[in-house]
């Protein structure tokens, strides 16, 4: 009986947290740092596809983009703190329910949980290199963590398992983004018809390109474990560069660098109009 009453006092002071201003406004700080770090990637990415190859296209090269700027280290704490609200923000949803229809299903909930994995490295590395960790690229990362895994027993099915998640997420990413799904989780009631027009080709273009990428490193995991190379496997700078050796050439990792800006830039209305009280 007392550990059910306690059980009940510590999910009531959780959800008061939760549902408290503050934490909504710094959920939106981290969705604004979310775009802030979309938008640095799509500009590498952008100056790769025009010859400029020099830094990373991803995590590591936008953050030390940031860094070598006046006021860097602020902007980079920021950052990490954001993401740490970001992180605890679907903490909250993955234990009281998203604030969408059919938020409680237990789908919903798992996506929220995985998000808020992700959201937690995010700040964790983001804090590192704010203290001088840089670390390896995320094609390093990748190739790394695919050997290591594939030297295991079974491992070279549980690469697979991972590739055909990202697989998986991409096309339902880009699903969402054909059919708008996104739309449901804005407070489109308080968006002017301006705003509307806006946001909606911001979302569709910006989250069909995050779940192109996200398909395409998938492609490639899943190419590593069947081929038994790990070289094989890119990170996120890799399989943008890897657009620029279609039959589109440069300009289609233009294309999909620009998409990875808009996404950026659909996070900036999110930060404005999406629901962020998981307590409802």
């Amino acid at each position: 009986m007392t550990t059910d009453v306690e059980g009940g006092a510590v999910r009531q002071a959780g959800r008061k947290a939760a549902g408290h201003p503050w934490f909504h406004r710094m959920s939106r700080v981290g969705l604004a740092a979310r775009g802030l770090l979309y938008l640095l990637i799509g500009w590498l990415a952008l100056q790769v596809a025009f010859g400029d190859g020099g830094r990373e296209a991803d995590r590591k090269g936008a953050l030390q983009s940031v860094a070598d700027k006046p006021g860097g280290p602020v902007v980079l704490g920021l950052m990490a703190a954001g993401f740490a609200a970001l992180a605890l923000w679907q903490c909250a949803e993955a234990l009281y329910g998203r604030p969408v229809p059919d938020g409680d299903k237990p789908t919903k909930r798992l996506s929220s949980a995985a998000r808020g994995v992700v959201y937690t490295f995010g700040c964790g590395a983001t804090l590192a290199f704010l203290l001088g960790y840089q670390g390896k690229s995320s094609d390093q990362q990748s190739k790394t963590l695919t050997a290591r895994l594939m030297a295991e027993p079974g491992g070279r099915w549980l690469v697979l398992a991972i590739a055909a998640g990202f697989v998986i997420w991409g096309v339902v990413v880009m699903a969402g983004a054909a059919r708008r799904g996104f739309m449901k989780e804005l407070k489109t009631a308080e968006m002017s018809e301006a705003a509307r027009r806006l946001v909606q080709p911001f979302g569709i273009i910006g989250n069909g390109a995050r779940g192109l990428v996200g398909l395409a490193v998938g492609g490639f995991l899943g190419y590593a474990a069947i081929s038994f190379e790990p070289d094989k496997a890119r990170g996120l700078d890799g399989t943008l560069r890897e657009f620029a050796g279609t039959p589109a050439g440069a300009w289609g990792l233009a294309a999909v660098a620009l998409g990875v800006l808009t996404f950026g830039l659909y996070s900036f209305c999110e930060a404005r109009y999406r629901k962020v009280d998981a307590t409802r």
